[in-house]
């Protein structure tokens, strides 16, 4: 996300580099590329000029450090004024009641329905609660079905009345369903249009009357740019809403939806959509977005994408084994499964600093792990238990048996005592007081 934005405001700051202080004439001709990279990534004229001109006027009212470039200075200007852009600080929702009501509007094709089921299994995943999905969308062919399977799939329980055109009733049933059932977040999917209109509008807002949602919930495809924002401020004048979910983040390297919808609707971004995964759901931070969008990496996200995976029993015991130069190949796939469970490759990547460009132009699939995975699973167990005993013979087998040829073999052994080698170094250093910091901190 966001790749061109970043590519075009680091050649802006290029005006800067070499200079030995900030003047009127450097900051102007940075700040019309700024700009330009602004409106390229679909932000509105007006928005742009007034968040160049507030960061000019800082850059010229400020006095530059000695150890600080005129560069450097600027990107941090530009780094503050983008978090105030987007929001200053992450916002959480409403959901104290007993039961919470939070209602899902959007237009179709927005990523309602997917994202009423990512938001429940993020609330029960993460927050430990009871969520309830409801099926408020009568009209469009198999949206209740979709909500029933994603909620099978999530194990998270979906009210529906086949048999019923009312939504404003099934909500209503639906909060009583959820106070007598011991649930206690009620999330309603609503239909959507392929545009604004004036039915889809008053419906919804008969729906919000009848059950007082504690939070409403606009749901948007930031790939529509300015469209996002405009229909945002439609659903904004009707309903009031309390956040914003942002989806397909993933696929949008422009932006202008992220820049602008807070400045435009005083209505913070709350959660994007990441992926297509049900897990593909993030809290959205304004500072790390800005860190990201400015080519500085993302390493809290990445950390903490790290913790919600970490095994502190698991680490334990393959602490040991490091320690005891037993590491061995069910140890090894157990690895590349935990990194799998952590979402996109490519995207993890891009959190780090420094990799984000580096990683930006490579085809990474997300199915890269598989013949590493068919390999592994087709030696025996002695062979995975004890890797010396793999020889030529055994290799030329398991070959065959995984569908790949005897040099991914040869590489992927290679691999693993290299991995081997660097783990029972690190376990034996200093990254194993990283390794204790990380569990003492999952235990507080």
């Amino acid at each position: 996300m966001f790749d061109s934005l970043s590519d075009r405001l680091e050649r802006a700051f290029k005006v800067l580099k070499g200079q030995g202080k900030i003047t009127d004439i450097n900051v102007a001709e940075t700040m019309k590329e700024v700009r330009k990279a602004l409106l390229d990534a679909d932000v509105s004229y007006k928005i742009a000029k007034e968040f160049t001109d507030k960061v000019k006027a800082k850059a010229l009212g400020m006095d530059v450090l000695k150890a600080v470039s005129p560069s450097q200075m600027m990107v941090k200007i530009t780094y503050d004024e983008l978090i105030e852009l987007m929001g200053t600080a992450a916002e959480d929702i409403n959901i104290n009641a007993n039961p919470a009501v939070i209602l899902m509007a959007g237009l179709q094709g927005s990523g309602k329905t997917t994202h009423a089921a990512k938001l429940a299994n993020m609330l029960k995943n993460k927050r430990h609660r009871k969520p309830l999905l409801v099926a408020g969308d009568v009209y469009r062919p198999a949206a209740i079905d979709q909500l029933k399977v994603l909620g099978d799939q999530l194990d998270v329980p979906v009210y529906t009345e086949p048999d019923s055109k009312k939504p404003v009733e099934i909500a209503k049933n639906a909060v009583a369903y959820a106070k007598a059932n011991g649930l206690d977040v009620v999330i309603v999917d609503t239909a959507g249009r392929l545009a604004v209109d004036e039915e889809m509008m008053e419906e919804i807002g008969n729906i919000k009357e009848a059950v007082n949602p504690h939070e409403i919930l606009f749901v948007v495809d930031a790939m529509t740019g300015q469209d996002a924002v405009n229909t945002a401020k439609a659903f904004n004048d009707k309903l009031n809403f309390d956040g914003v979910i942002l989806t397909k983040m993933d696929g949008d390297t422009r932006g202008g939806a992220a820049l602008t919808i807070k400045a435009v609707v005083n209505k913070p971004i709350k959660f994007i959509g990441t992926g297509e995964k049900m897990e593909a759901l993030d809290v959205f931070h304004p500072d790390r977005m800005a860190e990201r969008i400015l080519g500085m990496g993302d390493i809290r996200s990445f950390v903490e994408t790290a913790q919600a995976q970490f095994d502190e029993e698991e680490a334990a015991k393959l602490q040991k084994k490091l320690a005891k130069n037993q590491f061995d190949f069910n140890d090894f796939l157990n690895q590349i499964q935990q990194i799998k469970k952590m979402g996109n490759v490519k995207e993890l990547m891009g959190m780090i600093p420094g990799m984000g460009k580096a990683v930006r132009d490579l085809d990474i699939d997300d199915n890269a792990f598989k013949s590493v995975e068919a390999i592994i699973l087709s030696m025996t167990p002695e062979e995975r238990q004890n890797p010396d005993i793999i020889n030529g013979s055994r290799k030329k087998r398991i070959a065959n048996g995984s569908g790949t040829d005897i040099q991914e073999v040869n590489r992927l052994v290679k691999q693993f005592y290299d991995t081997r080698k660097m783990m029972k170094m690190v376990n034996s250093g200093k990254a194993k007081g990283l390794m204790n910091a990380l569990s003492a901190r999952k235990r507080r």
